[in-house]
C-alpha cells in the first residue's frame, strides 16, 4: 500500500483516498468542520488548511508584520490546500503541523467564532464540541471583536424534533448534505452570505424524516440540538458502552451513554461500522433507549385469581412447581426474536431438558423500512433464535391452536414482546403460562406465572442481524437487585426441577452459540 508523510509520520492510504481520509484512517485527526467521512465534500471551513511540500512550490506575497520596525513588509508565504479536498499522493510530505499550517488553523478558528455567542455554559455541545477543541488546541487566544456580534435566529424550531441556534452555526453545511446525500430530502439550504449566512427550512416543509436525530448528531457544534436530550445532561457526566440496537434486523452499531450516579440511559448514538449501519441510525433506533426504563418487570408475581408479587426465587420455585406437576410431552417453550442468542439458546437447552414438544417464536410483526437502515424486520434477533434452536420454530398461532386442542397445558416464555394482543392470547390464561420478560407486554398479561429478567441494556449478549452477522452487545448499567440475565434465570429454573443445562458461565453458554452457527464475529 502506498504511504505519504504527515508531520513526519508514514501514513498508508488507498488510491483516490484524500490527505484527510488516510489520516483519519490511520487515527490522526487534523482539524476540520466541514469534513465527514460519510458525506461529499465541501470544503467550506478551511480549517483542514495544510502545507503539502512540492519540487515546485507555490509561494504567495504578503504583507508581514514586522516587530522591529512596527510597519508592515513584503514577505511570501506557501500556498495551503484544504486536506479533505486534496488526494494523497505516494511519497509526498504533508505538513499539518508547520508553522504556517498552524497559523491558518488559527486564524480560521478566530474567524469562526467572531460572532458566535459564548453559549458553552448552556449549550448541549459543550464537552463534545470541535469549536472548543479547537480553541484550545488551535487558538488559546482571546476575542478581539469589540463591536456588537450578528445576532441570529436562537432556538428556532425546525421540526418535532431539532431545535437550530444560527448564532452557533459555523455553516458546514453537514446537515444539508445528510439531508441531500443519505436521506434524500433536500429539506435544508443555506440563505445570505458571509456573516449573514444561515441554515433554513424549505418553504411550507418542516424537518420531520425518519433520520432527523442523524441531522443533528452530524453537527460539529451546538448549531442543531434535539429537543429529546436538549438541557437533559452533561455530557462529562455520563459514560459509554458499545452495544447494538435492538430496533430491527439491521442490527446498528451503538454507544449507550447512561449517568452512573443513578444508573439511567440518557441517549443512545451511533457507533461506525462500515458492513452495517456505517455512520448512522434511524430516529426509532436512537430513540429506543426511552423504553429501556418504561414498563419494567421488578418483581415475580402469580396470578391465580389474584396477583401476588414475590422475589425471584420465590417466583422459580413456584415456576418450577408448576412444571413438575404437569406432563412434559405437555410442555411447550417460546424463544424470542428480541432477545439474544445467548438467552434462546438456554431456553432451547430447557426445552430439551424438559422433554417439550413444541418450540414456537414471539415475535413483532413488523414496521416501515426502508433502503437506508431500517429492515421491515422489527426485531433484532429473528435469525439468531432459530439458530439457537437449530431448526423451524413455530408461530405463536400454532401454540394457541395446541392449547385449544388440549395438547399443551404449560408454557415456558422468554420475553413479552410479540405481534399478538393480549386479547388474541387469552387460551393461555387457562394454561400455565410461565414468562421470563424485562418489560410488560402481552405475553406478561396472560402470565400466570411472571418472572423478572435483565434488560437489552443489562446483560452482554449475541444478536444476529439480518445479513447473518453476529454482534456482541454489552452491558451497560446493572439490573435491580435479585434480577439476573435471562440465560441465568433459565438455568436457575432448570436446576429447580433437578435438570442441568449445561452451562454455569456465560462463556461456557457461548461455546455453544458456534455450534449454533452464532459466534459473534465483530
Amino acid at each position: 500500500m502506498p504511504t505519504f508523510k504527515l508531520d513526519g509520520q508514514d501514513i498508508p492510504f488507498e488510491p483516490g483516498e484524500s490527505i484527510m481520509t488516510a489520516a483519519w484512517r490511520h487515527g490522526r485527526e487534523i482539524p476540520h468542520y466541514c469534513w465527514h467521512p460519510g458525506l461529499s465534500v465541501a470544503a467550506n471551513c478551511r480549517m483542514c488548511l495544510v502545507e503539502v511540500k512540492s519540487d515546485r512550490p507555490i509561494n504567495m506575497p504578503i504583507l508581514k508584520w514586522d516587530t522591529q520596525n512596527k510597519a508592515f513588509v513584503p514577505a511570501t508565504k506557501p500556498k495551503l490546500v484544504p486536506a479533505c479536498q486534496q488526494q494523497a499522493v505516494a511519497g509526498q510530505e504533508v505538513f499539518a503541523k508547520s508553522a504556517d499550517a498552524l497559523s491558518a488553523q488559527k486564524s480560521t478558528q478566530e474567524f469562526l467564532l467572531l460572532n458566535h455567542p459564548v453559549d458553552c455554559p448552556i449549550c448541549d455541545q459543550a464537552g463534545e464540541c470541535k469549536l472548543q477543541d479547537y480553541w484550545l488546541t488551535n487558538q488559546g487566544t482571546l476575542k478581539r471583536k469589540t463591536t456588537e456580534p450578528v445576532h441570529k435566529p436562537k432556538a428556532e424550531r425546525f421540526g418535532p424534533t431539532i431545535v437550530y441556534d444560527g448564532e452557533r452555526c459555523v455553516m458546514c453545511t453537514r446537515c444539508i448534505r445528510f439531508c441531500d446525500e443519505v436521506v434524500g430530502d433536500h429539506v435544508l439550504d443555506m440563505r445570505e452570505r458571509g456573516n449573514r449566512n444561515e441554515i433554513v427550512v424549505s418553504p411550507g416543509r418542516e424537518l420531520d424524516h425518519k433520520y432527523t436525530f442523524m441531522t443533528e448528531h452530524v453537527c460539529p457544534v451546538g448549531a442543531l440540538t434535539t429537543r429529546d436530550f436538549r438541557f437533559k445532561a452533561r455530557v462529562w457526566f455520563l459514560r459509554s458502552q458499545k452495544s447494538v440496537c435492538d430496533g430491527c434486523a439491521t442490527g446498528c452499531n451503538d454507544y449507550i451513554d447512561f449517568d452512573p450516579r443513578d444508573q439511567k440511559v440518557q441517549r443512545l448514538r451511533p457507533r461506525d461500522n462500515d458492513k452495517v449501519n456505517k455512520f448512522w441510525m434511524c430516529d426509532d433506533g436512537m430513540l429506543s433507549y426511552r423504553r429501556f426504563h418504561e414498563g419494567r418487570v421488578e418483581h415475580s408475581a402469580v396470578r391465580n385469581g389474584k396477583t401476588q408479587q414475590m422475589t425471584v426465587g420465590e417466583g422459580l420455585l413456584i415456576a418450577a412447581s408448576t412444571l413438575q406437576s404437569g406432563e412434559s410431552s405437555k410442555v411447550a417453550v417460546v424463544l424470542s426474536a428480541q432477545h439474544s442468542s445467548e438467552d434462546n439458546l438456554a431456553a432451547a437447552k430447557l426445552a430439551a431438558a424438559l422433554g417439550a414438544q413444541g418450540l414456537y417464536l414471539a415475535a413483532l410483526g413488523g414496521w416501515e423500512g426502508d433502503k437506508i437502515l431500517r429492515n421491515p424486520d422489527n426485531n433484532p434477533n429473528r435469525r439468531g433464535a432459530l439458530q439457537a434452536a437449530g431448526k423451524a420454530l413455530g408461530p405463536l398461532s400454532g401454540l394457541l391452536e395446541a392449547v385449544a386442542a388440549g395438547k399443551v397445558d404449560a408454557v415456558v416464555v422468554l420475553g413479552s414482546q410479540c405481534a399478538e394482543t393480549a386479547e388474541k392470547l387469552a387460551p393461555l390464561r387457562e394454561i400455565s403460562t410461565i414468562v421470563l420478560a424485562s418489560h410488560h407486554g402481552p405475553l406478561s398479561e396472560v402470565a400466570s406465572v411472571l418472572i423478572p429478567v435483565a434488560g437489552h441494556h443489562e446483560a452482554s449478549g449475541t444478536f444476529v442481524n439480518a445479513a447473518g452477522l453476529a454482534q456482541r452487545a454489552n452491558a451497560a448499567v446493572p439490573p435491580a437487585d435479585g434480577v439476573r440475565p435471562a440465560w441465568e434465570t433459565l438455568a436457575a429454573l432448570a436446576r429447580a426441577l433437578g435438570k442441568d443445562l449445561g452451562f454455569t458461565q456465560l462463556s461456557e453458554l457461548r461455546a455453544g452459540l458456534g455450534q449454533a452457527g452464532t459466534e459473534a464475529r465483530v
